[in-house]
């Protein structure tokens, strides 16, 4: 199951993603979202446990804790959506 971890504290890595989580169960991939033009982090991220029992239970037990001084927003990941890519064609001259 991929689960969503929001309201991460900026100084989070995978590395603390995975400690957090793995108290509930095995955890097979763990990454924080950086931007793209600084490579700092954008507060959320993304757990993947294959337990889905266990991965239930660490969402009951994180959502709305306190995690470095921020609340937590954890539930199941949606599935990503596509996203049409913006803007007029460049040779589009529209006046």
């Amino acid at each position: 199951m991929n689960i969503y971890v929001g309201n991460l504290p900026y100084s989070t890595d995978e590395q603390g993603l995975t400690e957090l989580f793995s108290q509930y169960g095995e955890v097979s991939r763990s990454s924080v979202i950086t931007d793209r033009a600084t490579g700092r982090s954008r507060g959320f991220g993304f757990v993947e446990m294959e337990n889905d029992d266990e991965a239930l239970a660490a969402i009951e037990s994180t959502d709305g804790v306190d995690f470095g001084g921020r609340s937590l927003v954890v539930n199941e990941a949606k599935p990503r959506q596509e996203r049409p890519q913006g803007g007029r064609p460049r040779n589009d001259r529209r006046y």
